[in-house]
């Protein structure tokens, strides 16, 4: 078998953004999968979590949200790669594995038996996963997914990769990554801190120029009438594009302020907790929603306008305070 970590799927711990506190439990399946990856190789992912704040409303989604590689390479030493198939796809990541490299690849949902009840065995849905172990002779496999650390083996194994050929002769292989580890990054949590402060200033000055819930909200009162019209997949498609991206994200973002905090900066509380705030809110909101399309009838939306005021409150504190 190629291994990197020795871990163990009954007895790992995941980091406590994942914990069973959090408002939004699963953000997106990219920043999930690293912060476990982060959070395994002895890392702290709040270090990094500076591109939260910068996310704006793209007119028919929220951004959705990633590490930027570059601050992955500045705080960890994390350097990730494309990785071009030309070979079978399993002895790809097998060899890269063998070789100290952890390979992000999009695989089927439908055989990920970590998503039995969403998708496992119901539904083919590209997710990224982090391969951390893999034998190709003895089909298991060891992955970082969503929020934990998994394995799977046998038929699933052989599906995932398609060992009997592809499904058919136009499928296109999957986006693949690995991930280098440089050591000439300076390790010290000091470091990682100046750096992250670096990052943070970085994001600072891509905030939106328009706030972004003020066109969230015109574009919700647009698209409303349509959403009341249509049924609960149609629910789960616009709010995992809207509500849970930047739900999901806020939370993040108030994490990342309050990680700020334990490291000694301060006036921070109240832009911490009006990013909480608004995580909690966007909750209520998708909720308010089903509901709203279960019965065919329109809802509030002036939560929205509170929420426009308290982005902008704390984005102009964190403004003043960290670029002057």
């Amino acid at each position: 078998m190629a291994s990197i970590l020795e871990l163990d799927p009954a007895t790992y711990t995941r980091h406590a953004i994942h914990g069973a506190d959090r408002i939004w439990s699963e953000t997106n399946c990219y920043v999930d999968v690293l912060i476990e990856l982060i959070h395994a190789h002895g890392y702290d992912p709040f270090a990094a979590l500076p591109f939260t704040l910068a996310i704006d409303f793209e007119e028919d989604q929220w951004t959705f949200f990633k590490y930027p590689l570059g601050d992955l390479l500045d705080i960890y030493g994390f350097d990730i790669q494309e990785l071009n198939p030309w070979q079978n796809l399993a002895e790809h990541v097998q060899l890269q594995v063998s070789r100290g490299y952890p390979v992000l690849v999009e695989l089927d949902s439908y055989f990920l038996p970590d998503t039995a009840g969403s998708a496992y065995q119901l539904e083919h849905v590209k997710s990224t996963v982090a391969v951390n172990s893999i034998d190709i002779d003895a089909r298991t496999m060891g992955y970082f997914h969503g929020q934990g650390y998994y394995a799977l083996s046998g038929e699933d194994f052989e599906a995932l990769f398609q060992l009997a050929g592809l499904v058919h002769e136009r499928m296109l292989p999957p986006y693949i990554e690995y991930v280098k580890f440089r050591s000439t990054v300076e390790a010290s949590e000091q470091n990682k801190y100046a750096n992250s402060l670096t990052a943070l200033r970085r994001q600072l000055q891509l905030i939106p120029g328009e706030n972004p819930f003020h066109n969230f909200k015109r574009s919700f009162e647009g698209v409303l009438p349509k959403l009341l019209e249509n049924d609960i997949a149609a629910f789960h498609k616009y709010s995992f594009a809207t509500f849970r991206q930047f739900g999901a994200c806020y939370e993040l973002a108030s994490s990342y302020i309050g990680w700020l905090s334990r490291q000694g900066e301060k006036g921070l509380l109240e832009v911490e907790q009006d990013f909480c705030w608004i995580a909690e809110q966007v909750k209520a909101l998708q909720f308010q929603l089903a509901r709203a399309m279960a019965r065919k009838k329109s809802m509030d939306l002036n939560m929205l306008d509170e929420m426009a005021a308290r982005w902008q409150k704390s984005i102009d504190a964190l403004r003043e305070k960290y670029l002057g």
